[in-house]
């Protein structure tokens, strides 16, 4: 932490770092991150404070992501709200100093076409909307808010090098096919005490209203396998497959989404209801897209699936059962 505060005030005190600030800095980014890849319990507790002091250097911020950052904040994150049941989660303190070096990460995204890269890779904003979904203490709310705020609303100050390039709008999609638009109508009927929360509540609730009616069903259910957040509905259906089973072939016909939905029922550890709905959808593009049998089957679907028909989960293992036999039979509709 001391190092970290003399560190910051070097950075401050001159335009351009000079070599004996610029080697401490690398070494003690190095340090830092070195222990957010360790797994050990008191890693967080012993790096995020200093962190927090660090982050608000530019220097700092460009040294941090360049090492992968952003993808440790983000899965300290997980394992933090997401474990509480295996006694490893984080503190409350925890959680809102590694959302408070997301959030400070964020303010480089209007510059930086590679930052803003790296959150959509490294899927920071599920990781976000999970945090206030589980709706934790005011303070981890206040600048989880403000993160997904500041993606939403970037802006490119660049003009773009990749035909497609992130930005707003596409962590906006994410905040979409995450369900952010259900926690955000349940947070608003709530009393916040911070007027910057109910700022942030309003914004994100007009900007994700207006986008969703723009999105297409099709584009609902692309945000919402990308983001790996499956919940039923009528993008789950028959009727829904029997209308765009063409568009799984993807704009490179690579398929992306069957295989996303392939991977996602081999983590059913990770959330078993996800994995029975990628079942589900499986076996419907196998039943609407022409020689859909063979594609699943070369991508390895047929193993991984019939590995979950004795799963102790009877919602899981029936969907699994499904997915199979529509993998196997020709005439699946007659047997059903």
């Amino acid at each position: 932490m001391c190092l970290a505060c003399i560190l910051y005030e070097g950075c401050r005190a001159q335009v351009k770092t000079s070599p004996s600030v610029s080697q401490p800095l690398e070494s003690l980014v190095s340090w830092i991150v070195a222990r957010l890849q360790s797994q050990t319990a008191n890693s967080l507790s012993l790096v995020t404070p200093a962190l927090t002091v660090l982050i608000s250097a530019a220097q700092a911020r460009k040294l941090f992501d360049q090492a992968g950052g952003i993808g440790l904040l983000v899965k300290h994150l997980r394992v933090g709200h997401a474990a509480s049941a295996k006694k490893v989660s984080a503190s409350v303190q925890n959680l809102y100093e590694l959302c408070f070096c997301l959030w400070i990460m964020t303010y480089e995204c209007n510059s930086s076409e590679e930052m803003r890269a790296h959150f959509h890779r490294d899927h920071a904003v599920a990781a976000l909307v999970d945090l206030v979904a589980a709706a934790p203490r005011e303070k981890v709310v206040r600048v989880a808010m403000s993160a997904l705020r500041n993606l939403a609303t970037c802006n490119m100050d660049e003009l773009p090098t990749a035909a497609k390039s992130v930005d707003g709008s596409t962590f906006l999609g994410e905040m979409i096919g995450c369900g952010l638009i259900k926690s955000i109508d349940l947070m608003k009927d709530r009393q916040w005490t911070d007027p910057d929360i109910v700022e942030d509540l309003n914004l994100l609730h007009k900007m994700l209203h207006e986008n969703y009616h723009d999105m297409t069903r099709w584009d609902v259910y692309k945000g919402e396998v990308e983001s790996g957040h499956l919940e039923w509905g009528i993008v789950h259906t028959e009727k829904f497959f029997k209308e765009n089973a063409k568009m799984m072939e993807g704009k490179d016909a690579d398929f992306k989404l069957v295989k996303v939905l392939i991977s996602l029922a081999a983590q059913h550890q990770a959330d078993e209801e996800v994995a029975a709905i990628a079942c589900y959808d499986i076996g419907e593009f196998v039943r609407n897209y022409p020689n859909g049998r063979a594609i699943v089957k070369r991508l390895g679907a047929k193993e991984i699936v019939m590995k979950l028909i004795e799963h102790e989960n009877p919602e899981l293992q029936r969907h699994a059962l499904q997915c199979v036999s529509k993998i196997l039979v020709n005439n699946w509709q007659a047997v059903n």
